[in-house]
Formats: C-alpha cells, structure tokens, sequence
C-alpha cells in the first residue's frame, strides 16, 4: 500500500498536469527559489569587490586591490568546491530537498551577516555564504531533474531551460536593485536586501515543497552508523587541527586575510589533482573509460583556463568600472555594479542563438567537434582580455573611459561562455566512467574551483602594482588564446582518446 501511494503521489507531482507552462507546478517553486536564490548571490557578488576596496572614509573596507581581487576569487571557488560535500550530505544524510531547504537558511543568515558593519561579521557571512550555496547549488537542478518521468520524458529539456532562464533573470535583477542601493545608498542596506531576497526564496521554496517530486525527499544511499562515526571522527580531526593552527597564527598576532587565502587556494588546487589521481587509478575502469578519462582531463585543464579570467568579471573588472570607467552613457547615470547585469542580458538573448546555430550545424553535418568548441571559448575570452588591455590603456593618466569598452569586453566573454560551459556540461556526462556518472558533474565544477584558486594566488603574489594593469590583461589574454591554439591543434589526439564520443 505504502509503494502505491508513493507511485500515486509521484504521478501528481510529475504527470501531466500543466500547472506551469505546460510543465509540473514544482517547477515554478525550484525556478522561483533559485530566482530569489541568484538574486541574493549576484546582488552580493556586485558589490564585494568594490566594497573591499573602498576606503573607509566611504564605508568601505580599504582593503589592497590585489587582497580584494583574492578574497572574491577563493570566495567563489570554495562555493563550487562545497557543492561536492553538498552532493554527498544530500545522498547520504538529509536527501535533497531537506539539503536545500538547510542551504537557503545559511546563505540567508550569511547575508544578514555581511549587513552588520563589522569586518568580523563580514568575513563570517562570506563563510556561511558559501557553505549555503554548496549545500543549495549541487541539489536544486536534481530536483528539477526528479519532476520529470526519467530522462526520456519530452518536457525535460524545456523545463531546466525555463530553470535556467530563472537563474540569469535573477542574476539580471540583482545588480540594477541591490547594487545601486549599496552604492548610491549604504553598502550595509545592500547586503541586508540580498538577505532579503533570499529569505524570499527560501519561504517560496518552504510553501512550495508539496509540489515537489517524493524523489527528492528520498536519501538515496543511507550512511550507516559506523561510517558516521568514521565521517565525525575525521572531521573532528581537521576542525581541531584548523583550529589549534589558526588559534597559534592569532595568538602570536600574525594572522592575516593571506593565511586564510593561501591553505584555500591550495586545497582548491589540490583536490582536483586528488580526484583524477583517485579515478585514474581506480582498478575497476575498463581501459576505454580509462582513455576518456585521459581526453576529459584536456577539458578540465581548459575550463579551469576559461574560469579563472572569465570570473574576474565580478573582480578586477568590477575594479575597472568603478575606477576607470565613466558612470554614464548618452547622458544616462548608473553606478559600476549595473555592468554586472550584461553578462545575464547577453545570455537571455544569445542562449537560443547559440542553440538554433548548433542545431543547423548539425543538420548540415557541420557541428563543430566539442574540442573545436572549447578552443573558440578559450579565444574568446582570451580576446576578452586583449580589448581590457587596450581599455586599460585608455584609461591611464586617469581618463574616464566609456562604458562601451566593458560592454564588449562581456560579449566577448559570453560568446566565449556559450562555447565552453554548456558544452562542458554535455561532454562530462557523455565521457564520465559508468561508476562515477553521478559524481562527474560535480568534478566538472572544480575546474571553476582550480581556475578561481589559480587567480586567487597570482593575484595575492602580484600585489597592487601588477593587478589590473595592462600587463597583467595582457599576459593572461595571451595565455588563454596560446592554450585555445594548442588545444585546437591536439583535437586528433584528443578525439582519439575520447573513442566513439564527439
């Protein structure tokens, strides 16, 4: 009786009802949620960097540019780094909607954190901020994908398409209302307001969970007590260690923002390296999954390429457009944190371009390679930071260049992106072992985390005199269009590791 009324109730809330653009009414819960939920992150994102390095005179931090620029970038890549754990809490102890329910509270509380005007209480809200976001981000697109009857189901690309345009509306949004209000009001009352967007996620999502798949309330692998206990045990080893270390670093008076940013960027480095060594290893893959493995890792290594520039966009060229870009444009006024707000608009308009192009491209037999595709993302966003080199340069003497420079400097990023991530996304899940096919997806996102630790490091080692220079534009804009041109060359080798799959 109990399994009839689970497969009862799973008809209601996956069948044909169509209660939201012809698609399960749960759906409008999860793309209202993660709405308010991108809301709140990118309303924040838009005024960190300038936050930190305004002077104190203006409310700011006063922090070093090049210290700023570090803390936003190991900021962000411990948020894709959690979302392994976030993945692992969900299967193992809470099941997801629990898990993103937990997520939403924390990440709601770590923005009311950043709104109290104390450096302490800052840093603190970052933490919880990104606790939450691993927690959320690696379990609402599961649930999206638990409204749906399998993968055959004809609604379910058109549902995380309808999901996905929920994030970059949210995204969109957040800028223009949280980031004039931080700038133009109290930076305070910014981060207070994307507290409040997400506490009005999160009360969508609680009112709204009835619509929800069973599956998603469902604990798919239980932990046993005896691996609780060995999970606790260890953590309580490296909590106690973390503790006793930075308990000796602030006693001695030594501490510094550089001795949380360092141990992060490395352990964000680190355990991709672990990851693939332990798959790598794993005796239990045939040799043709082994050979993917090896043509995955020159995705890896490019995506991490691709993300550590393309996420300066809330870093050094948020610095950019508060410092050298004028605030107006055919006699319109806006503050910085609204340049923010392209890269979701050019997704919006570009997105199904991109998908109609792939698809003609197809039919004529003439569907770029997934390597080509990388090779063009990698050009594009080291071009991206050619024509910031040439804006850099515009701006020196203290010029006030137009905002045009930055709008094309984002197009050619979200080009670029448009070539890269969605087609990351497709090849990890055609590549991915059969063993680790539901881990795979989070191994895809520490290449953002490998890329963001990368930039955290070299940005904290150039210092002030050498971040946001024409040089350092330069050198990486060069890196990247290098790497894109030595990947575009090896695509037979490639394609030779990655067998049957294109």
């Amino acid at each position: 009786m109990a399994s009839s009324t689970l497969e009862s109730e799973e008809r209601i809330s996956t069948g044909n009802g169509r209660t939201f653009l012809g698609h399960p009414r749960g759906l409008a819960t999860l793309f209202m949620t993660e709405t308010w939920e991108r809301f709140s992150f990118y309303g924040m994102r838009a005024l960190l960097v300038v936050y930190m390095s305004a002077k104190a005179a203006d409310g700011g931090l006063e922090m070093q540019v090049a210290t700023a620029t570090a803390v936003y970038s190991v900021y962000n890549a411990m948020v894709y780094l959690l979302a392994l754990p976030g993945g692992w809490i969900a299967d193992r102890l809470l099941g997801a909607r629990r898990t993103v329910a937990l997520g939403g509270a924390i990440i709601m509380f770590g923005h009311f954190l950043l709104a109290v005007p104390a450096s302490a209480a800052f840093f603190a809200g970052l933490v919880f901020i990104a606790i939450g976001s691993g927690l959320l981000k690696a379990n609402i697109s599961t649930m999206v994908g638990h409204l749906y009857d399998g993968p055959n189901d004809p609604r379910r690309d058109g549902g995380f398409t309808i999901f996905y345009m929920g994030i970059n509306l949210g995204a969109f949004l957040a800028p223009l209302a949280i980031g004039t209000v931080g700038q133009k009001v109290n930076w305070h009352l910014g981060f207070a307001m994307a507290g409040v967007g997400m506490a009005l996620g999160l009360i969508q999502y609680l009112l709204g969970t009835r619509h929800l798949s069973p599956r998603s309330s469902v604990v798919s692998a239980p932990i046993t007590p005896e691996e609780r206990r060995t999970v606790l045990r260890k953590a309580g080893l490296w909590l106690a260690a973390a503790a006793v270390f930075y308990g000796v670093v602030v006693g001695t008076g030594n501490f510094s923002v550089s001795w949380a940013i360092w141990p992060l960027s490395l352990a964000g480095i680190a355990v991709p390296v672990l990851v693939f060594s332990r798959i790598r290893r794993d005796p239990e893959l045939t040799g043709e999954e082994r050979s993917r493995m090896s043509g995955y890792l020159w995705f890896f290594a490019a995506a991490a390429v691709f993300w550590m520039i393309y996420d300066q966009s809330g870093s050094t060229l948020s610095v950019f457009a508060d410092r050298n870009t004028a605030g107006s444009l055919f006699g319109f006024s806006f503050p910085s944190s609204w340049f923010q707000s392209l890269n979701p608009l050019y997704i919006m308009a570009l997105a199904p371009v991109f998908a109609w192009l792939w698809n003609a491209a197809a039919r004529r037999g003439r569907n770029p390679s997934t390597t080509a595709k990388f090779a063009f993302g990698l050009l594009m966003i080291g071009a991206s930071f050619l024509v910031m080199m040439l804006a850099m340069a515009a701006a020196s003497g203290g010029v006030k260049v137009t905002p045009l420079w930055l709008a094309v400097v984002y197009l050619i990023q979200t080009t670029g992106e448009l070539t890269l991530s969605p087609v990351g996304l497709s090849v990890t899940t055609k590549l991915a072992p059969a063993k680790y096919a539901s881990q795979m997806m989070g191994i895809w996102f520490l290449a953002v985390t490998a890329g963001d630790c990368v930039a955290a490091l070299a940005q904290l080692a150039l210092g002030d005199s050498v971040v946001g220079s024409t040089w350092y534009f330069a050198v990486q804009g060069l890196l990247a269009i290098a790497a894109g041109v030595g990947l575009f060359t090896a695509r037979g080798r490639i394609g030779k590791l990655m067998g049957d799959v294109r």
